[in-house]
């Protein structure tokens, strides 16, 4: 293991930035839909969540700025076309559909099995693709 002058990451954490639509809608949705815990809020702009031992930056678009002078921040367009999701290993995946859903979360499907594992999948507000599975 590299000590930490080798490693550009030592005592590092990942924070995965959503950009949304709106963000009292999305605020919302992880909170009190997903169980996120609140860490910090920056002016209706962005909101810093943790959530499963992970860092979520929800986002409201944005524009280039220095440095990123050619990147814009913007929702999914299309959420039927995935570039990135998020996979939630569950003990149950029938119990936890049935918790999320009682919750008012919207499946694409029931849970479905598929050898080893079952799962299904969900969307956040803005069409970021959620998966909860259970492996067997």
């Amino acid at each position: 293991m590299a000590d930490s002058h080798e490693n550009p990451f030592h005592k590092s954490e990942l924070t995965t930035i959503l950009v949304v639509a709106d963000m009292e809608k999305s605020k919302d949705f992880y909170l009190n839909k997903l169980g996120a815990e609140l860490y910090r809020e920056y002016g209706g702009t962005s909101v810093v969540l943790k959530f499963l031992g992970n860092w979520l930056l929800l986002v409201t678009s944005g524009g280039p700025s220095e440095d990123k002078p050619d990147v814009s921040f913007a929702p999914p367009e299309n959420k039927n076309h995935v570039s990135h999701s998020f996979t939630i290993r569950v003990q149950h995946c029938r119990k936890s559909y049935e918790t999320l859903k009682a919750k008012g979360i919207e499946f694409i499907t029931p849970p479905k099995e598929w050898g080893s594992e079952i799962r299904c999948f969900f969307y956040d507000p803005d069409g970021h693709l959620f998966e909860i599975s259970e492996s067997k």
